[in-house]
């Protein structure tokens, strides 16, 4: 069982991807759930499955209580933003990756910096906030705080909105592409030119961010490898192995587009 919170994100497709691609390669069948980021809903989905005799669970939020997830007597893993549960995760360092992506804005000249934030209940977003904050220390820039949901739609009016009102903006570290992608819709359409006027940074290394114009420079996580190790991970566990690692956290990378 494979629970994300929002498959609309092309952040999780991706991670999915590699989580099916190991599993196929042993054996194992994937059931995809979308959670909406609701306990409700997660609960729903770990009942049923349970209930089908499922093998284990990948967990990619872990929105119930650890208690709950003990109960359930199959192996877990977590990943991505489900770090704090007491069984072994994948993980990015998001904080070094915010501050890497922050340092190079300012290598590049921004100097009134927005940090489109991610939602205040993500452990990820909590992170990735730290790492701007911690670049920006000590360093003269002004800088605007803002939360979005880590979606496309939210984040192009949020955008819009505030560049509309703070015309002096020079720089956005979105903490999703999603919300990068959204931030470039709303300069766009407001006729604010990327990078001339306005250079914006993502952070998670979709696909997506490739393919627009202009093409976005990111902090890539590498989502292959981790959808692959949290699904080599829970097997060890379901075929009576110990995992060797029981904290993987992988580095992130600046990639630098346009």
């Amino acid at each position: 069982g494979l629970i994300l919170p929002d498959i609309t994100n092309p952040f999780f497709p991706e991670l999915a991807r590699a989580v099916e691609d190991i599993a196929l390669t042993n054996g194992y069948t994937v059931v995809l759930c979308n959670s909406d980021q609701k306990s409700l809903k997660e609960k729903q989905y770990i009942e049923m499955l349970t209930q089908k005799y499922v093998a284990g669970f990948i967990l990619t939020s872990s929105l119930l209580k650890t208690d709950y997830y003990k109960s359930l007597g199959v192996p877990i893993v977590g990943l991505d933003r489900a770090t704090s549960i007491p069984f072994p995760t994948v993980s990015t360092d998001n904080k070094k990756g915010a501050k890497l992506a922050t340092e190079y804005l300012i290598k590049c000249g921004s100097r009134n910096i927005v940090c489109l934030r991610g939602p205040k209940d993500v452990g990820v977003a909590e992170d990735r906030l730290h790492g701007f904050l911690e670049a920006i220390q000590n360093i003269n820039v002004k800088s605007h705080v803002i939360e979005s949901p880590f979606d496309f739609e939210s984040s192009m009016k949020i955008i819009h909105d505030y560049l509309s009102k703070n015309k002096d903006i020079d720089g956005i570290f979105a903490c999703s592409d999603a919300s990068a992608i959204g931030s470039i819709k709303a300069a766009h359409s407001l006729g604010i030119d990327i990078p001339g006027q306005l250079q914006i940074i993502g952070f998670d290394g979709v696909l997506l961010g490739e393919m627009i114009t202009p093409a976005l420079t990111t902090i890539a996580q590498n989502i292959y490898q981790m959808g692959a190790k949290a699904a080599k991970l829970l097997i060890q566990q379901i075929e009576g192995e110990q995992p060797k690692e029981e904290r993987i956290q992988l580095d992130p990378t600046l990639v630098v587009r346009e």
